[in-house]
């Protein structure tokens, strides 16, 4: 929302905040601690062997590019490519991978290097989302898209793996920077740019194919909730994953990317400093209504605990209830 010069670094744009009065306490650089060769490869084929200790792996032909790949022709894989042993199991021949080489650096000070394993030489690592410190998923490797790369390309921006990450403790006077919004005002005025407001956007109504389009909403306490806007919008495929620059973007502001509803609805929240939440209309039984929580009322939580309510609680209800 504020076009700052590309030569600016991130500890500038702090020094200029905190000249405006906001409080930056730290200029984090996320994925600093991730160093070395980084590539994208091809799974070329696999072959999968059970050891004694009960375990499966699968002993890879990865193509890593033609200025990474090694000649493993003595170990019985295809060449050009790079051998390589992963414990995991979610990925198939020709999907594209993440692949740190040796000499690259893990978070936690990992060290890649080519040694023998389950009786294989692993010249490098397939990596997950939590060994490259992007994730919490440790259930299987990344596999990327078909569109994401080719082999041999560097994996960090592929992945939007670093970045800077300005740290802000917001004091009670400045609660519009509780915002992405109100920092890139901030920003703009200490630059002396031009401000893009997001919020400034106008939105035309969708015209109803039959009748009203709009979802019905009862407000019964106008005190407490002043104002309840709700937006149909269609056309939106739950399954298909969020982009992986918005999962990552969501991730660094301090929140776990679940889903593609979930996380639009946060980065949104996040990018406006406005609540919002995302309902499926399919579940919805009746009108959303806006109350207070009645005697005896109580909510399960989604960490599954039953929560007994008290009177001056504001729920969001359905005629299911909370």
């Amino acid at each position: 929302y504020v076009d700052l010069p590309s030569d600016v670094p991130a500890r500038d744009v702090a020094a200029r905040l905190i000249g405006a009065g906001l409080e930056v306490e730290t200029v984090d650089e996320a994925g600093a601690d991730v160093t070395g060769p980084l590539v994208v490869g091809r799974v070329l084929e696999f072959s999968e062997e059970t050891h004694k200790n009960g375990k499966t792996v699968r002993w890879c032909a990865v193509d890593v590019g033609p200025e990474h790949n090694a000649d493993r022709s003595d170990e019985g894989v295809a060449s050009p490519s790079r051998g390589i042993v992963c414990g995991a199991r979610n990925f198939e021949v020709s999907d594209l991978v993440v692949v740190a080489l040796p000499g690259a650096v893990l978070p936690g000070g990992f060290a890649i290097t080519a040694r023998k394993t389950y009786g294989h030489v692993s010249d490098g690592m397939i990596c997950s989302a939590r060994e490259l410190g992007i994730g919490d998923d440790h259930s299987g490797i990344m596999v990327l898209g078909d569109d994401d790369g080719a082999p041999g390309d560097d994996a960090a921006p592929i992945l939007h793996l670093r970045d800077d990450v300005l740290d802000i403790a917001v004091t009670p006077d400045r609660g519009y920077c509780l915002s992405i919004r109100g920092v890139a005002r901030e920003a703009a005025i200490a630059y002396g740019l031009d401000f893009r407001d997001p919020a400034a956007l106008t939105s035309k109504a969708a015209a109803a194919e039959e009748g009203d389009s709009s979802y019905p909403v009862r407000v019964e306490d106008a005190e407490r909730c002043p104002v309840f806007v709700a937006r149909t919008v269609t056309g939106v495929d739950p399954a298909a994953p969020s982009p992986r620059w918005l999962q990552r973007r969501v991730q660094l502001a301090g929140m776990r990317p679940i889903s593609l509803a979930v996380d639009v609805t946060n980065y949104v929240m996040l990018e406006l400093g406005s609540p919002i939440h995302g309902y499926d209309k399919e579940l919805l039984n009746g009108p959303i209504v806006v109350r207070r929580a009645r005697p005896g009322e109580k909510l399960t939580t989604l960490d599954d605990a039953i929560r007994d309510l008290d009177r001056d609680d504001l729920l969001i209800t359905d005629d299911t209830g909370p």
